[in-house]
């Protein structure tokens, strides 16, 4: 089998409370699950897969020439199913996770990920953010403070910093939920029990840092659209349009 230093997988689930079968939903033509696989295929990344557990999505996935791996129906989050299949690669030291309603999330912000993981041991993790205007923010958009070094303090739905009455705004960031994992640090990662933290804000991500896994963020003005809704797909299709 072919040696895999750095895979992209994309999980994908058919079973959404706001958009049932939301992977193979149509965008501009194809599949919106094809739109993710290709921003990956393009970018530096050894392997690309797509990780699901229903076969409609499988054979959707196989019919474009992506690669589907079959996955158990019982993990809890999308994280334990890119672990499950990451392990179907040889010799993977770097897992990049992308989720899969980001279907126009650029290649270069893939490739950027790549570069930070191959050029720097030291990171366990990396993630994405993106500036933000805090008085438009709401609960359901997660921020994130970093420090000097670029390693996340916390993330949270709320508004963090707070910015007192005469106190310097430093400014506001939108965490993007894109992950690079090592493969070690991926592995530890799901087998760790949820925290207090995580529990509270209902931020996977909370559990590393509650257990000591470092975080870096990097931040970037490029922009996306997640689809969550029929409506969030009709603003993607038009964004698409405009840029072809």
């Amino acid at each position: 089998m072919k040696n895999t230093p750095v895979a992209v997988i994309i999980p994908a689930r058919y079973a959404s409370s706001r958009f049932p079968g939301k992977p193979l939903a149509m965008l501009a033509g194809k599949p919106m699950i094809q739109h993710v696989w290709e921003k990956a295929i393009a970018s530096a990344a050894d392997a690309v897969a797509v990780a699901t557990d229903d076969e409609r999505i499988a054979a959707a996935v196989e019919k474009f020439g992506g690669r589907a791996i079959m996955t158990s129906p019982d993990h809890p989050s999308g994280t334990d199913r890119i672990a499950e299949a990451a392990r179907a690669f040889e010799g993977v030291e770097t897992v990049i996770n992308i989720q899969g309603d980001e279907p126009l999330i650029p290649t270069e912000l893939v490739d950027e990920l790549i570069r930070l993981m191959t050029s720097d041991r030291s990171v366990e993790m990396a993630t994405v953010a993106v500036p933000a205007d805090r008085k438009k923010m709401t609960e359901n958009n997660v921020k994130v403070v970093f420090g000097a070094t670029g390693q996340a303090l916390y993330f949270s739905r709320s508004e963090i910093p707070f910015v007192r009455q005469g106190g310097e705004d430093p400014g506001c960031y939108l965490h993007w939920g894109i992950y690079a994992y090592r493969k070690d640090i991926l592995e530890r990662f799901v087998q760790l029990p949820p925290g207090k933290l995580e529990n509270s804000e209902k931020l996977e991500q909370l559990r590393a840092l509650e257990n000591g896994i470092g975080i870096k963020v990097i931040t970037t003005e490029l922009t996306t659209i997640g689809v969550d809704t029929p409506e969030d797909l009709e603003r993607a299709e038009s964004l698409l349009k405009g840029r072809l």
